[in-house]
């Protein structure tokens, strides 16, 4: 087991919202929230903590947001601005590090095993990374530090915002006791209640449940469970992430109510795509076509086709058929795209000598 490794989990504090707010003193002290329109079906990104003292979170749609906090400031935001701001933290991390596992514009992971920094801390170079990143960026991280990446994640966590909260090995497993199962990444509300009706709130509970018991509940998931109950996560930090697929898709204000409403917008979605797709150099990956229909009941289907030859955006208006036959409701959101292969390993041709 690798129990000697150093890991630091970075997580922003409210990164959208903290952008806002650094760039507008004013805001600091109201509500805001950043998302799309009360009138529309938007969804909110992020709030900041003014707002969350009423209960308002992030992917809860603009208008129930409004309706617990009436003064709720919500503005569109400025992804430009947050990928500078993005990019500026990955630039100090790289100055510890290079093994950086990024998990969003705001939030990765970094292997310290080896760094020589500050006689090798973990601590110090997250302290260090924290300071660093309020000076040059202007904003607030909290950071966790431990020995695995699952540990790390639930410390960064623990005392937000603007924490840092450090779990030694020989301090792990009475840390991890005491983490409620619902900060295990992949339990959500369903699987929270299905471990209620077993006794299981705490890490501690599920430390003690049989693991027939477990298993008979959750299956093939039931391992990974009792492994991060005990505080045990042998994955490493990983460098790269392949990009499997690039899409669009929209989420309609008006479902629209037969198939032809759903063909009206679809070129104007691929119009999208293309942009998405221009100077990424994905064509030589391109390896199948796929669209995705959410219904108004928001159950959702997917579709997909391999290329086979030149791209046609004809084959989208076939998926479209396809997946629109499947429940034949109105519709409230489509997304078009395509699935990536793997790139081609780059071959040298070297010479003889």
């Amino acid at each position: 087991m690798l129990q000697n490794r150093k890991i630091i989990h970075i997580d922003a504090d409210c990164f959208y919202a903290a952008i806002e707010m650094r760039d507008d003193p004013s805001l600091r002290d109201i509500p805001i929230a950043i998302g799309g329109p009360e009138s529309g079906r938007s969804v909110l990104s992020t709030a900041n903590y003014a707002a969350r003292v009423f209960g308002v979170r992030s992917a809860m749609p603009t208008s129930v947001a409004k309706r617990l906090c009436p003064a709720l400031l919500v503005l569109p935001g400025n992804m430009n601005k947050y990928r500078i701001a993005s990019e500026q933290m990955h630039s100090i991390f790289r100055d510890f590090t290079d093994i950086i596992e990024p998990l969003s514009l705001d939030e990765a992971y970094l292997d310290v095993t080896d760094s020589t920094d500050f006689q090798g801390s973990a601590t110090r170079i997250a302290e260090e990374i924290r300071l660093r990143i309020l000076n040059e960026v202007g904003i607030t991280v909290s950071a966790g530090v431990a020995t695995n990446k699952f540990i790390a994640k639930v410390a960064s966590d623990w005392d937000k915002p603007d924490g840092l909260t450090v779990v030694t090995p020989e301090k792990q497993f009475e840390f991890v006791s005491d983490v409620p199962v619902k900060f295990i990444s992949g339990i959500g509300r369903v699987a929270q209640e299905k471990l209620a009706t077993l006794g299981v709130f705490k890490c501690s509970d599920l430390q003690a449940l049989d693991f027939s018991v477990l298993q008979k509940s959750f299956g093939s998931m039931a391992f990974r469970l009792s492994q991060f109950a005990l505080g045990i996560d042998e994955r490493p930090v990983t460098v790269s992430r392949e990009r499997k697929s690039i899409s669009v898709e929209h989420t309609f204000s008006k479902d629209l109510l037969d198939l032809n409403a759903c063909q009206a917008v679809l070129p104007l979605l691929l119009v999208d795509l293309k942009k998405r797709m221009t100077g990424r150099n994905f064509e030589s990956q391109l390896s199948k076509y796929y669209l995705k229909v959410k219904f108004d009941d928001f159950k959702q289907t997917t579709v997909e086709q391999p290329i086979k030859a030149k791209l046609s955006d004809d084959v989208f208006s076939q998926l479209l058929q396809q997946a629109y036959s499947r429940s034949r409701r109105p519709v409230r959101l489509i997304g078009v795209g395509y699935r990536l292969s793997p790139p081609e390993p780059h071959q040298l041709n070297l010479p003889f000598v």
